[in-house]
């Protein structure tokens, strides 16, 4: 989403990854993986550059004289804020001018060059086009991003990057072990997004329970409003308050099993009571008119024209519709509601998890200047510089001083307060891309909420893909530690 970071792209198949995979002819077979291709060991590649000597300012030994190539995803932070860092890379390094693009076919731009054997020493793997994290991982197509973490940090040689992240960075990154071969830039909070003035219109406040849900619904439909939109042909956005539900109702062990592929994990009583809870959205007739033909931005616009309240979605959000968001909208998130008193964790339980991916190819020339362009992106000013342009925090553990905070930023962060330890961050979406979003998303609970298939149907249908990956020998499987 990424990506988990699956933001900011132009609508039109955006995420349309089976269309797209099958005319690069990626899926040859059901239940292949999703860019197996793009992982095979292809063509006897480039010739690595020499490293350079490693200095206090050089800790990862980059060559000074080598060239870089970066590639970045042209989604919903744009480009500035890399270009930026890229700039700072060039100073640091006087004699290299750095090969910047960026793109919105990640995939269908890059997966030649894997084969090759010649990929750009950074790339920002996310979008509709990302290729499969899990397939790369299980192909040893990735450098490990280790050395960096243990590298001084921009700012502090006293202090090693890893120790200046936040909490969970580096544990997203690593699939199979200590090796850590995604770094997450981005820090993402998914949650249901509304206008705080669209609420205190109805006297109302965000409602903790599923009854209190119905009722502010019911309120908004009274006015003209729909309770519900969402990103209809990408329904792989509705897991952004569903799946943080499902924990809260039933507690993170059930999204741990959901995530290993165990057996029966989809029909636990917390699914099937979450489940029923959306469908119930469907039933009432609380989802916004013509919702399962609309794509993200479109139900965005909605949204924020006010004919919906609630949408689930991450906080690139605030950036991607700023041009659609009233001044007076005064953005918020909050964790999901849950069904009731009885549920495993607390109001506040919401899910919040590293986001836009960045790799560094294993026959990536100057893999060195890679992971250099990283370490300069979480110096405190780069991270700043993220946050102040596209309202969005970074893995930087901090970079908020001396910053106005946006509303929905100001919402995000006050969430993660609340949450407090209660922080979920389910893997399906990088351990298992096609499942999560074409299966799970589109087959599944897209079907659901437009009245297709009834919860008990969906959840049988979804069992049965997981199953079938949990049974696939093609793909690598990954289990929480």
């Amino acid at each position: 989403m990424g990506s988990t970071s699956n933001h900011g792209a132009e609508g039109v198949g955006r995420r349309d990854l089976i269309k797209r995979s099958a005319a690069l002819g990626v899926v040859a077979a059901p239940g292949m993986g999703l860019l197996s291709a793009c992982a095979s060991s292809g063509g006897g590649g480039q010739k690595k550059d020499k490293a350079g000597t490693k200095t206090a300012k050089n800790p990862l030994g980059v060559n000074d004289s080598a060239g870089m190539e970066f590639v970045l995803f042209d989604g919903g932070f744009g480009k500035d804020y890399a270009e930026d860092a890229v700039k700072i890379y060039e100073k640091d390094f006087p004699k290299v001018k750095v090969k910047f693009s960026a793109t919105q076919k990640i995939q269908s731009t890059l997966q030649p060059r894997f084969n090759q054997g010649n990929p750009p020493d950074l790339i920002d793997n996310s979008g509709a086009e990302q290729m499969d994290m899990g397939v790369l991982v299980g192909k040893n197509q990735l450098s490990d991003l280790t050395p960096l973490l243990d590298a001084p940090s921009y700012d502090d040689p006293n202090k090693k990057v890893r120790d200046t992240l936040r909490p969970g960075i580096v544990e997203m990154g690593q699939f199979d072990g200590n090796p850590v071969w995604i770094f997450y830039y981005a820090y993402t909070v998914y949650g249901v997004w509304y206008s705080q003035k669209a609420l205190d219109s109805l006297d109302a406040q965000y409602p903790k329970t599923w009854d209190e849900m119905l009722a502010v619904c019911e309120k908004a439909k009274k006015k003209g409003m729909a309770g519900w939109t969402y990103a209809g042909k990408y329904p792989y956005y509705i897991p952004f308050s569903l799946y943080p539900m499902i924990g809260k109702v039933g507690g993170r062990e059930v999204l741990d099993a959901i995530d290993n592929l165990e057996p029966n994990a989809w029909k636990h009583p917390a699914v099937k009571a979450c489940f029923e809870a959306y469908y119930e959205l469907y039933k009432k007739g609380y989802i916004l008119k013509g919702t399962p033909g609309l794509d993200h931005i479109q139900s965005q616009t909605a949204w924020a024209k006010g004919e919906a309240l609630f949408i689930p979605n991450g906080s690139w959000v605030e950036n991607e519709s700023a041009n659609v968001i009233p001044k007076d909208f005064d953005l918020a998130v909050s964790a999901p509601s849950g069904i009731d008193g009885s549920d495993k964790l607390p109001f506040g339980t919401i899910w919040a998890s590293g986001g836009e991916p960045f790799i560094v190819p294993a026959k990536a020339a100057n893999p060195e200047g890679g992971m250099e362009q990283l370490r300069i992106m979480l110096s405190e000013a780069s991270s700043k510089n993220f946050t102040a342009k596209v309202k969005s925090l970074t893995a930087y553990n901090g970079g908020t001083t001396g910053i106005t905070l946006t509303p929905g930023l100001n919402s995000g962060v006050a969430a993660l307060k609340l949450a407090g330890s209660n922080v979920v961050n389910p893997r399906l979406q990088d351990w298992y891309v096609q499942l999560q979003k074409e299966k799970i998303g589109v087959s599944g609970l897209g079907e659901m909420m437009a009245g297709r298939l009834t919860p008990a149907e969906a959840i049988k249908k979804i069992q049965g893909f997981a199953d079938e990956a949990a049974k696939d020998t093609s793909i690598k499987h990954y289990k929480h530690q």
